[in-house]
């Protein structure tokens, strides 16, 4: 006959191996979803290219809200635009966090401060909201109007680019962002495609990148309880770690020579001098200044770069568009080369640039947002700390194959 211990034993095993296989199911009050496995949900399932067709036809079968299960996180996506509104938009205080995406928070510093010092991936909270105000603070109308001539310079440096160089046309795209974010940031200009800080920028976004897209980043996020493992047995925390150190030096760098020149009264105007008097008035850390300005620098430089790219390859294979373009700078600018005075009789021309962000959204499925409480939309539990996407392609177009330019 069995001892008596061995009766809740094998019961306390037995109760531990159905919770582990509940890991990954789709509880009834969650919005609905494809079919599950156990342990690992919808892992199976997630596209590793193209996400935004196969979402697109998860949201056909499944409606404009639904789940995906990923071993212990929940991905909640919104899929129509009156969706998005009712969440993002309207209970914004709710959805405004970002997941907690492990290395990338590393890579920000999460190790050194809660939560990093990247305000991409931070989560809502003191920071965030102290970070934000800032960034209400620095970035306004009369600061984008102040701007204008670095503008006018960086794009006739540009399209001598293009006639010096025309096969490098990307490179100029990204060395005219990222001047012209430079010049607005910290007053400096980057005029050369080999400039150390242009190459330094896009390579640390590339290692970043590649830092996200491995398989021990997507385990940690799954399956938390490994992050207590030590650096020598989770390599990717620890390039993390030293990602994070090359980002900080580059980013702090930055920060540190407009303060020496505001010192020395050689510093131009730049958001760093205004981001100078908001440190004094918020007390933040040199370390969190230089993330708040290179933050700008990263969405600037990478994103300006992206869209532009994407017009150009939306005039490439609308050449009809094109011409219209042309014909109406022509007629508008004759010889000379158009200003940003001439933008409210270029209608076409700006129709052409909103409908190419729509076509060819620079984040075709968003950045996510997490929900900071459990929330109830239509009819569903949304649970707290779910990883909230948007489905842009799927949202935004009516014809994702055409340039429909008479929308605006």
């Amino acid at each position: 006959m069995p001892a008596v211990w061995v009766y809740p034993v094998v019961a306390l095993l037995g109760w531990a191996i159905y919770r582990i296989l509940q890991i990954g199911s789709r509880p009834k009050d969650f919005p609905p979803g494809p079919p599950t496995l156990p342990i690992i949900g919808n892992l199976h399932l997630m596209p590793k290219e193209n996400g935004h067709i196969q979402f697109k036809k998860w949201a056909e079968e499944y409606g404009p809200v639904y789940s995906l299960m990923l071993g212990t996180n929940v991905m909640i996506v919104f899929s129509s635009d009156q969706a998005v509104k009712d969440t993002f938009d309207k209970k914004s205080s709710i959805y405004s966090s970002r997941p907690e995406v492990y290395i990338a928070r590393t890579v920000g510093g999460s190790h050194k401060v809660d939560g990093g010092y990247r305000v991409l991936n931070m989560p809502y909270g003191d920071r965030w909201r102290m970070a934000h105000r800032v960034y209400h603070s620095i970035l306004n109308i009369r600061a984008a109007k102040s701007f204008v001539p670095y503008q006018d310079l960086e794009n006739k440096q540009m399209l001598q680019g293009f006639l010096d160089k025309p096969d490098a046309f990307v490179d100029h795209l990204k060395r005219y962002s990222f001047s012209l974010t430079t010049q607005m940031i910290y007053g400096f200009r980057t005029p050369t495609l080999d400039d150390w800080r242009l190459k330094s920028l896009f390579h640390n976004l590339h290692q970043f990148s590649k830092a996200m897209g491995t398989a021990s980043a997507m385990i940690l996020d799954l399956f938390p309880v490994l992050r207590a493992l030590p650096d020598s047995l989770v390599a990717s925390r620890a390039h993390a770690k030293k990602l994070h150190d090359i980002e900080l030096k580059f980013h702090k760098g930055n920060w540190m020579e407009v303060k020496k020149k505001l010192k020395a009264g050689t510093a131009k105007p730049s958001l760093c001098v205004d981001l100078i008097k908001a440190q004094d008035a918020e007390g933040f850390s040199d370390e969190q200044a230089g993330y708040i300005a290179g933050n700008l620098l990263e969405a600037g430089a990478d994103t300006t770069a992206a869209q532009l790219t994407g017009f150009v390859q939306a005039m490439l294979l609308f050449p009809e568009v094109q011409k219209k373009a042309q014909e109406e700078l022509d007629r508008v600018c004759g010889s000379r080369l158009p200003t940003m005075d001439d933008w409210d009789n270029l209608p076409y021309i700006r129709a052409c640039v909103k409908e190419t962000n729509r076509w060819m959204p620079t984040a075709i499925l968003g950045i996510a947002h997490s929900n900071n409480k459990e929330d109830v939309y239509m009819g569903y539990r949304i649970p707290k700390d779910s990883m909230c996407v948007v489905n842009v392609w799927y949202v935004a177009p009516l014809n994702p194959n055409n340039l429909s330019w008479h929308l605006y």
